[in-house]
């Protein structure tokens, strides 16, 4: 139970706790994502935080603006951009963004390749942000300090100005590798200084992409037969030690495969009687047939 906050005047903090439906939110995390533990506890927190701050509010307490904007960083697959969507969502049923989507990303989608491109770009994904997240990914791209030429620097001052002055109408979230992100942060401490939450995504063990693999096999009505899924987690320890790895994506990548190899076996075999258990189940074949080639060349 959340406690009760008593003084001159009664708050019932559960009753406004349930009043937000944010647990509705964080249980979806817990559901959706496997493993994460540090990830979670740390949303929790920002979301008790922004509560609190929010009860103060209302009852007429002082209380400093909580500062929004986040750095999200992390391996690629290690769920990013769906932490960013639920954190949106809190966002939104505590009241301090207006409509609570989540608007992703990049380099690209910002940055010009003439003088004049960058800021009606960089002005106009703001404009289509505001009232919700704007979640830029490998954002260290946007910066290239080895060419003076580049427009990057423009569309880091146009966020710059928008994040200080209009911080009440949109939340910037900075995703990237954790190392990449740092030396972004390094060379524009303006942005810096402006991000006050810093979430670390750990990447993930092999039992828990083992676990990712059967949670996306039963969402697709498939399942592993005797044996599979310890082929599977062969495979994964291999290409975990291979470029290009990419956690949970590399784990559905994977699975769409074993899928294909799955109907070719079926097709091929030329039985014309199924069953439904033949319809669903990936048999170690399916993984394993070119495995080695696979874990040398994907990407």
């Amino acid at each position: 139970m959340i406690p009760t906050l008593i003084d001159d005047t009664l708050v019932n903090l559960q009753e406004e706790y349930d009043k937000t439906q944010i647990q509705e939110v964080i249980d979806e995390l817990e559901q959706e994502l496997v493993g994460l533990i540090p990830v979670k506890t740390r949303i929790k927190e920002i979301a008790a935080l922004l509560l609190i701050d929010r009860l103060r509010k209302n009852l007429n307490l002082s209380s400093g603006n909580p500062g929004l904007h986040m750095s999200f960083t992390g391996s690629p697959g290690t769920g990013k951009t769906t932490v960013a969507m639920k954190m949106a969502d809190i966002l939104h049923r505590l009241g301090y963004i207006r409509k609570g989507h989540l608007m992703t990303v990049t380099r690209d989608d910002l940055v010009g390749q003439y003088i004049g491109h960058t800021a009606p770009k960089t002005k106009e994904v703001l404009k289509q942000a505001m009232g919700g997240v704007l979640f830029i990914d490998e954002a260290y791209y946007l910066y290239k300090a080895d060419n003076e030429r580049d427009y990057g620097a423009e569309a880091i001052e146009i966020l710059l100005q928008v994040m200080e002055n209009q911080r009440d109408d949109i939340v910037v979230i900075f995703a990237g590798y954790k190392d990449r992100m740092d030396q972004f942060y390094e060379s524009n401490p303006g942005l810096s200084s402006r991000v006050t939450n810093h979430v670390d995504f750990p990447d993930y063990s092999e039992e828990e992409l083992l676990k990712i693999a059967k949670l996306m096999l039963e969402e697709q009505q498939y399942r592993f037969a005797p044996d599979a899924d310890k082929v599977l987690l062969d495979y994964t320890k291999r290409r975990m030690q291979q470029p290009h790895f990419a956690n949970a994506r590399s784990i559905r990548n994977a699975i769409d495969r074993a899928r294909m190899r799955q109907a070719n076996r079926i097709f091929a075999s030329g039985d014309k009687k199924l069953t439904k258990a033949d319809l669903v189940t990936i048999q170690p074949q399916d993984i394993l047939k070119s495995r080695l080639f696979e874990i040398n060349n994907e990407i």
